[in-house]
């Protein structure tokens, strides 16, 4: 049996499930720090996934809903990978990983649990992040909280900001 301590999902799974698209509802909310989100661009905002692959796991969405890059404009685009870069420079500067995985989810067969709504997720590596938890065990540990993570995120931001 395979126990992991994850205390941020008990809001997840005890919260009434809508039958809108989070993607859409958690900006229309404007409670930020309670939803996770980071910055708000013209055409998308940053959010931090609240099951993430690691600590500093973020995604780029846009706040059109959409399942795909056809037919944006070329601001869309340009802001779309502007804000990619801004929390690649964001996690440099606050959790120092040894590199990144970046990949956007679009349909279903590619992984997203919200295949309606491309998105781009942004997750930090370090050396030897891999073990035998989720090798053998098949178990990831998270060793810092969700909310704890987004603290510092939030505190570094405008730092970077300014330095882009």
């Amino acid at each position: 049996m395979d126990v992991l301590w994850a205390p941020w999902r008990i809001d997840y799974i005890l919260s009434e499930k809508g039958k809108g698209c989070i993607f859409c509802e958690k900006p229309r909310e404007n409670k930020d720090r309670e939803n996770l989100i980071l910055h708000r661009g013209k055409n998308h905002f940053v959010i931090m996934n609240a099951f993430p692959y690691n600590n500093g796991h973020m995604m780029v969405v846009p706040y059109r809903h959409t399942s795909t890059l056809s037919g944006w404009s070329g601001d869309e685009l340009q802001e779309f990978m502007e804000l990619a870069d801004l929390c690649v420079s964001l996690l440099q500067r606050t959790m120092r990983p040894d590199g990144f995985n970046l990949g956007i989810n679009m349909g279903e067969v590619a992984g997203a649990g919200i295949a309606e709504h491309i998105h781009l997720h942004i997750v930090p590596r370090w050396k030897g992040d891999t073990n035998f938890m989720p090798v053998l065990a098949d178990t990831r540990v998270i060793p810092e909280h969700i909310r704890a993570t987004y603290e510092k995120l939030l505190q570094n931001l405008k730092l970077v900001m300014q330095e882009k």
